[in-house]
């Protein structure tokens, strides 16, 4: 500014007295004296701390946009992958159960049990798919009775995976009698908030993560101790580390939106008041208590909707055999590998399968005799036609078939356009061959009755 005499729009930053820092947009221009020498400067600051934070919100939200896409194409392959997986080895296991009386025991028992850790290992693949999905998709939020007890759970899992091998997990997870309206995604996103600030209070010394869940009841006078919740049952969670903890200074500030004492780039001090906005939506409360080398611990209150329903105990579940049958079936997936294991799957279940890559080529098969298939199954995302609109064709020539539509990551069609498009059911990838087999019975079957009973009707 010396050398040019002004400055416009100039981003400055200050610190306040109380150490919160303020941005500023400085114009500005220099006074001189007649040797040419500054004698003052004169201009104005505009303070734009607000602005920024908003324009870092928005760049937070593309960030997250960015990666819900991401994901959603990561886990469409990935499911086609883990589809086969699971696909061969329960094939395997079924071969396994048929020959029997050919192979010696100790080598049948190795192939089962070789068969049942990659099937079980698939199955955890496609669990974490899915938990990736919850928390990078823009859901709804819907709130829902749940059992909470589940909810944590699942997150455990997930939980694990994205912390360091130096921090264990310790969890006490009691079973709960009640339900709790809330979101499940949200639910989630808290577990997610407190596995990111335990990993980063103990990352450099490891230490332990311990997630308690139980249901207490709370009475007028125990409620005061809290900020403004009613009398009534709570599901109580506890997520305690052993981390560096927190000054009473840093715990006053801790749930205010943009505080952090991470590094930049490190966290946006969005987390917590979200947090409190979701558990404070919920009708609860969130606490927390800390000291500086002793770790932290944060307590959530979720009031109790209703009663849970209580599974019945004591009988022996017996596996059901699924009946198969002899329909005429076409399977499009543009995934070879899917293609060849399902149809496996339902060809050994007794059905007609005609397998097809191409859905354009699907498509053409279906035309030349649109009553030759009693079911139709096909993949969503495949190049030259989308799984919707091979149908919205399919229907169009005949209008009674049933479809199911398969998808490899997450929802993509809503109830709403099911409805109007004539599918009967949307799956998500990678799905059991039990699973499968189930389905493609129950729709078959219900096709039938309702064609029974239009017959009976006429």
């Amino acid at each position: 500014m010396e050398r040019t005499g002004y400055v416009k729009d100039y981003e400055v930053t200050y610190k306040r007295k109380d150490g919160e820092v303020v941005t500023t947009l400085l114009t500005a221009s220099v006074e001189r004296d007649e040797a040419g020498n500054i004698t003052a400067y004169r201009g104005i600051a505009r303070d734009i701390t607000e602005q920024k934070k908003l324009e870092e919100q928005l760049i937070q939200a593309r960030k997250m946009e960015a990666i819900g896409t991401l994901a959603g194409g990561i886990a469409h392959d990935f499911n086609n992958i883990l589809a086969v997986i699971l696909g061969q080895a329960e094939l395997i296991g079924e071969e396994v159960k048929q020959e029997t009386g050919r192979i010696e025991g100790p080598q049948l028992g190795w192939i089962r049990t070789s068969a049942s850790h990659i099937v079980t290992a698939a199955e955890r693949g496609a669990e974490l798919v899915r938990q990736i999905l919850t928390y990078s998709r823009q859901s709804k939020r819907e709130r829902k009775p749940i059992d909470i007890s589940t909810i944590i759970k699942d997150s455990l899992s997930l939980m694990r995976s994205i912390l360091p091998a130096t921090i264990a997990i310790r969890q006490d997870i009691r079973p709960c009698s009640y339900v709790v309206l809330a979101n499940p995604t949200q639910i989630h996103q808290v577990m997610l908030n407190f596995a990111t600030n335990a990993a980063h209070a103990m990352r450099d010394t490891g230490g332990t993560l311990e997630i308690t869940l139980e249901e207490v009841y709370l009475d007028e006078e125990s409620v005061k101790r809290y900020n403004a919740i009613d009398p009534g049952m709570y599901v109580k969670l506890i997520a305690s580390d052993t981390g560096h903890g927190m000054s009473p200074e840093v715990m006053k500030r801790i749930f205010d939106p943009y505080f952090t004492t991470k590094k930049v780039g490190e966290g946006t001090g969005m987390g917590l008041a979200v947090i409190q906005g979701i558990v404070k939506g919920y009708g609860g409360d969130i606490s927390v208590q800390s000291q500086p080398g002793k770790g932290t611990a944060f307590q959530v209150l979720l009031p109790c909707f209703g009663e849970a329903k209580k599974e019945k105990t004591g009988k022996i579940q017996v596996e059901e055999e699924i009946p198969g049958g002899s329909e005429r079936i076409l399977l499009v997936d543009d995934e070879i590998r899917v293609l060849e294991a399902l149809s496996q799957i339902l060809g050994k279940k007794g059905y007609q399968v005609k397998g097809i890559s191409d859905p354009l080529e699907a498509l053409e098969t279906f035309k030349q005799k649109p009553a030759q298939f009693d079911l139709i199954i096909s993949d969503i995302t495949m190049p030259h036609m989308t799984g919707i609109q091979l149908a919205r064709q399919v229907k169009n020539l005949n209008p009674t078939v049933p479809i199911i539509l398969c998808t490899g990551f997450g929802s993509i069609i809503t109830g709403e356009e099911m409805k109007d498009l004539g599918i009967d059911d949307l799956i998500t990838k990678p799905i059991s061959s039990s699973d499968l087999t189930r389905l493609v019975r129950e729709v078959l079957d219900s096709r039938a009755v309702a064609k029974n009973t239009r017959r009976e009707k006429s």
